[in-house]
């Protein structure tokens, strides 16, 4: 019993922690202005503060093995789960991509809004119209992150990567910053609860998550790549080696034998 009791407190202390950072965020976009389009380069301070917070929530820890460049660029990560939005979001400063659906959402849709979220038009779903948006959003000033993996994994491995959006890198000349997450548990192994894969429900993983309490994201930015004289192909496989390696180093760095 005392083990239940314990659980649920747990839990509600996460749900508790949520919804006040929620309430947080609602309250500093009204007093920025942020409802009203204010100046896209003062969100990323807000926003970090916001997925910190939000992280707290769930006693998820981040742990910059280096310190993560503030470059303006093209960010890709590894994909693991849904904390990977606000782990990375707590120390890059980026802007996420998000169908355009989810800005019509009344809570999370009007939130993602006021945090200068790019909301992707697909119409035909061609990914070359999506890399425009991104080249125009990156023209602006405003540094952007993707998930190259374009699915999430158990996060032992960089699975194949997809390099098409890599063009609005290209098209506007700036780097390509990558890095990498790996979540670890108190006992110095991946976490396999903090992992949203397979055929895990969302609320599934969010009971694993609050559950475990003591997940560290260990996150290491990568060198950044330069997509001046090189083609699409190209790109794409040196990113996909630069992840591959850059996870293998971070496992042997933080993972206990």
């Amino acid at each position: 019993m005392t083990g239940f009791i314990k659980k649920q407190f747990g839990r509600g202390k996460s749900i508790v922690g949520m919804g006040s950072t929620l309430v947080g965020g609602y309250r500093t976009a009204h007093r920025i202005g942020a409802f009203d389009a204010p100046p896209r380069e003062i969100l990323p301070k807000y926003i970090q503060t916001f997925c910190r917070k939000m992280l707290d929530s769930f006693g998820v820890k981040v742990v910059q093995v280096e310190p993560v460049p503030q470059t303006h660029g093209l960010w890709a990560s590894n994909h693991v789960s849904w904390l990977d939005i606000p782990v990375v979001g707590s120390v890059a400063p980026v802007f996420f991509l998000s169908k355009a659906e989810i800005g019509e959402w009344a809570v999370f849709g009007r939130l993602a809004k006021a945090a200068g979220t790019l909301f992707i038009k697909r119409g035909s779903g061609d990914s070359g119209g999506v890399s425009e948006q991104i080249a125009d959003f990156l023209r602006g000033g405003s540094s952007v992150v993707f998930f190259p993996e374009a699915t999430t994994t158990d996060g032992k491995h960089i699975k194949k990567i997809y390099g098409k959006l890599l063009q609005a890198s290209m098209d506007t000349g700036l780097p390509i910053c990558p890095m990498v997450v790996a979540y670890v548990d108190r006992d110095g192994k991946l976490s396999d609860d903090a992992a949203y894969y397979g055929e895990r429900t969302m609320a599934d993983s969010l009971k694993r998550v609050m559950d475990s309490r003591g997940i560290t994201a260990h996150v290491l930015p990568l060198e950044p790549i330069y997509p001046q004289d090189k083609s699409q192909k190209e790109l794409t496989a040196e990113l996909q080696l630069a992840m591959e390696q850059g996870l293998a180093r971070l496992h042997r760095q933080v993972l206990k034998a």
